[in-house]
């Protein structure tokens, strides 16, 4: 039986949600600030400003006039700054032995609500550094995953990089980068979360003594993706390459839907381990690339399944084909039942594992409060427990549609291969 020690939430009089989840058995205490933010938030004006903020709130406060400072009161007390823009959630933790909790936490408070955003130019350079690293030698877009989320969401801020490009960077300013931490970095937008080797009566004291101050604020809003495609889209993006990176992109639902369990286990079966459907099929049985996968980007209000690939450019094709086939063949006849149980025994493995990561279990936590779908670990394996053969049948259906395909692949698709893969994703009419 999977045992948990439990949490405690409480809300702050500013609104702030705070919880502790205590996990004893580990030696390292950690503290996390989540907040709605990111490029889904953001406007073609504004787009990788949440991305550069994140960089910004670390370059100092008026007591601690510098990054290297800010660093240093940490990595004295035993702990590192860790900070990660998300397409719909920032992230900002350290993780430190419990004795220097106390400290830190005053410390954690000032840099998030205090920053200064000094060397704002030398932040600039070392941010569109980061960019190239998606562009090829003309300046072109060449990573894939940005590619295949500007053809899935067109026209909305889901489709958006979270870094931006290079002018836009080149635009922040102190205004902007003061209106943005004020509009998102309050109580209302975030939730403060303790984890790891904790004492729950004082982290709480902690939290109201630096976070008591944070500014109230609104909750922010989103804008929902309106599904208006209706049938498979390709692009194929030329570039100079040993392989062709593929992504298969299927629409899927949100976390906040009731049939996410379901599509949890729909992933298990498809890509969980080497002995799982897609591996088997692409790599061992027909030996057609060194690795394959597939992954569930969730948002608050729809997902993306993503397969991808990295595959010699004449066998583009043939890898599309074969991955369309597996997920038709899961609709058509679902998994069988030792898949299944296989995929329920690794998830509640995988859950279990919480105990003994405080950043694990934080986030887990976290990210359910911050976006309406909060559960405990017990709460999602009893989930997964009741879904069913037919369940997973069902989301198979749901999500394989022409409607619902998006493909993506950059590389070198010579001798007619652009046009075998044309067919392969313009022909497909689903299971």
């Amino acid at each position: 039986m999977t045992r948990f020690n439990g949490y405690r939430s409480t809300t702050l009089a500013n609104g702030l949600r705070v919880l502790a989840a205590p996990q004893p058995q580990l030696h390292r205490a950690h503290v996390a600030l989540y907040v709605r933010v990111g490029s889904r938030f953001e406007d073609e004006t504004t787009n990788g400003l949440s991305h550069f903020l994140e960089h910004m709130i670390y370059r100092g406060t008026k007591r601690l006039p510098s990054a290297h400072q800010v660093n240093f009161a940490f990595e004295r007390l035993g702990g590192y700054l860790y900070a990660a823009t998300h397409t719909d959630f920032g992230v900002f933790s350290v993780t430190l032995p419990p004795e220097s909790l106390d400290e830190a936490c005053a410390l954690f408070g000032e840099v998030i609500r205090e920053p200064e955003f000094l060397d704002i130019g030398i932040e600039q350079g070392i941010v569109c550094e980061e960019i190239l690293e998606d562009l090829d030698d003309e300046g072109r877009q060449v990573n894939a995953d940005n590619i295949s989320r500007a053809l899935i969401y067109p026209n909305h801020p889901l489709g958006y990089t979270i870094t931006g490009d290079e002018k836009r960077v080149r635009s922040f300013d102190q205004v902007m980068l003061r209106a943005h931490h004020a509009k998102h970095y309050t109580a209302a937008s975030s939730v403060l979360a303790f984890s790891g080797a904790i004492d729950p009566d004082r982290v709480m004291e902690l939290a109201e003594r630096d976070f008591a101050g944070m500014a109230s604020g609104v909750v922010i809003p989103n804008k929902s993706p309106v599904h208006t495609q209706k049938k498979p889209r390709l692009k194929i993006v030329e570039n100079v390459s040993s392989q062709t990176e593929l992504r298969m992109c299927l629409r899927a639902m949100g976390e906040t839907s009731a049939d996410r369990p379901a599509l949890d286990m729909f992933m298990r079966v498809l890509d969980d381990g080497m002995s799982t459907r897609l591996y088997h099929r692409i790599c061992d049985t027909k030996g057609l690339c060194y690795d394959v996968s597939a992954g569930l980007d969730g948002y608050e209000d729809d997902g993306v399944i993503d397969f991808a690939a990295g595959v010699q450019h004449a066998r583009t094709s043939v890898v599309a084909r074969e991955i369309l086939s597996l997920v038709g063949e899961l609709a058509n006849e679902g998994p069988g039942e030792d898949e299944l149980d296989k995929a329920r025994r690794r998830h509640r493995w995988e859950l279990t594992a919480m105990n003994d990561s405080a950043d694990d279990l934080a986030g887990f936590y976290a990210g359910g409060l911050l976006f309406g779908r909060f559960e405990t670990p017990e709460e999602r394996l009893a989930a997964a427990d009741r879904v069913t053969i037919e369940d997973v049948k069902n989301i198979a259906r749901a999500v394989a549609r022409p409607d619902r395909l998006n493909v993506v692949a950059v590389g070198l698709l010579e001798n007619d291969e652009d046009k075998r893969l044309s067919e392969v994703v313009k022909g497909w009419q689903g299971p």
